[in-house]
């Protein structure tokens, strides 16, 4: 069997007509190939697109059963089943074909027509492979994404925090159970902007500043506020989140947690509250000290100047506490943590040389912390008051300069006199100031003392450990 052409018009006979070749070629790029079935004669009519693509020959005389061949064995069935009905009322038929093709790929055609006896049976034969598959991997895509929600579903419901995530400007559109379990809230009720609402009044503008921030700049979200628990009260809660982004940098999600500190919060307020209490006890024990060594003195004459040095120097150690202790907020005297400068001009307040600004403090300005504070309170007290006894201090023309410096992990400060009498060289005795200092240095701060008896005045230079200055540290200066 042949197919029938009108070699004057070029046209292909199909479904008992003729259509233009340009038309049959449109059908053909988008994989829609006509077909005519005379079923009796064993005729099989088609376009040379679907020779093509199956590879029948057009002067193949047996082109229905080459046809049939190429089917899947279940296919070919179903089709010879179609082919052997005699109603005589057209029969409207859709089912799938499997067929090999001329690349020795399997072909899925979509069989579409009308079945009418020994009349014939016509329709189209629709190339659906590649929709096809592309709908399984649409198919195993989603199912993939959905796998991967459920997990990241279970991993977020078995953390003990509350995890919640946005779309790129901020919008929330997740919240995991635990979200839910804490606030009592239903289900998508804080989507969108609705969270700040579940913060107490007073966190709420502080948040929304923060969280605009992160939006805006791309920065961590940190912050401690209080959420509405289901019971009604409101509890501190720890709240972070990072920003996730593509290839190129851009933004594409932010993930977040909320952890419930409002246990520890209260449990740190009441070891601070006890700190500050015990803090302040010890305050009154230096005053005490002061009083009992003040009343010794007056019942022993003789040991008046030995009780008045005492005294100063419980004086100083109470100044440094003082300024190192834990304090409330209407406590605390300065702002900003302890230093070195801020220590020295407390213990050195007493002198008038400060108030005649004969007394300068430089340099870089270290912190402290209370263990270091003490040590250096005796080290400053002792240096004063041998200065103001024998050195720089003694006269009214006579300065001071302090300076403080860090290099790498050490730190060193500088005590410098200068306008006072001359030095005449390292005194042949040390007295207990000058041992105190020592001890102070070594002991304490695990640091050296070097002093250097220049015509012009005193140089003393300490040199100890950055660590020793605020423990758990040891970073560079920066």
């Amino acid at each position: 069997m042949t197919l029938s052409y009108d070699d004057r018009s070029q046209n292909v006979e199909a479904h008992g007509s003729t259509f233009p070749e340009d038309l049959l070629r449109a059908q053909a790029l988008g994989g829609v190939f006509p077909f005519k079935i005379h079923q009796t004669e064993g005729r099989f009519l088609t376009t040379s697109g679907l020779q093509q693509v199956l590879g029948l020959r057009s002067d193949d005389q047996g082109l229905l059963a080459a046809f049939l061949d190429r089917m899947a064995e279940s296919d070919r069935a179903r089709v010879l089943s179609l082919l052997a009905g005699s109603d005589a009322d057209p029969v409207p038929f859709e089912f799938e074909l499997r067929v090999s093709a001329a690349d020795s790929t399997e072909r899925l055609f979509l069989m579409r027509g009308l079945h009418s006896g020994a009349a014939g049976t016509s329709g189209v034969l629709i190339d659906i492979s590649y929709s096809k598959m592309l709908g399984n991997r649409n198919l195993r895509d989603a199912e993939e994404t959905r796998k991967k929600h459920l997990s990241f579903a279970a991993i977020a419901d078995a953390m003990p925090q509350m995890v919640w995530s946005t779309q790129a400007d901020g919008f929330h559109d997740y919240y995991n159970s635990g979200w839910y379990r804490f606030t009592g809230v239903p289900q998508g009720s804080t989507d969108g902007e609705l969270w700040n609402g579940m913060f107490h009044p007073d966190d709420q503008a502080r948040a929304w500043q923060r969280w605009s921030h992160s939006l805006a700049t791309g920065e961590p979200y940190e912050i401690e506020y209080r959420l509405r628990h289901h019971s009604g009260e409101y509890r501190w809660v720890l709240g972070r989140a990072r920003a996730v982004s593509n290839d190129k940098g851009e933004i594409i999600r932010w993930f977040g947690t909320c952890t419930d500190i409002h246990d520890t919060k209260k449990a740190a307020e009441y070891v601070e509250l006890l700190s500050q209490e015990l803090s302040h006890r010890i305050k009154n024990i230096f005053a005490i000290i002061q009083s009992l060594v003040g009343l010794s003195g007056r019942r022993a004459p003789e040991s008046t100047v030995f009780a008045k040095d005492l005294q100063a120097r419980i004086a100083a150690l109470g100044r440094a506490h003082d300024l190192a202790r834990p304090h409330s907020d209407q406590s605390r005297p300065h702002q900003g943590g302890v230093t070195l400068h801020s220590l020295a001009r407390e213990i050195l307040k007493p002198y008038l040389a400060m108030d005649d600004g004969r007394i300068a403090i430089s340099g870089a300005d270290v912190p402290v912390d209370d263990a270091a504070a003490t040590p250096f309170a005796l080290i400053l007290h002792e240096l004063a008051t041998n200065a103001k006894k024998y050195g720089a201090l003694s006269t009214t023309q006579g300065q001071v300069h302090i300076f403080t410096s860090c290099d790498g992990d050490h730190c060193q400060l500088i005590w410098a006199e200068m306008g006072g009498p001359m030095v005449m060289g390292e005194p042949a005795t040390t007295g207990f100031g000058t041992k105190l200092v020592l001890a102070s240095a070594q002991s304490h701060l695990n640091g050296t003392i070097e002093r250097e008896w220049d015509a012009g005045g005193l140089v003393v230079t300490i040199t100890c450990p950055r660590n020793s200055l605020v423990r758990g540290t040891g970073k560079p200066a920066s």
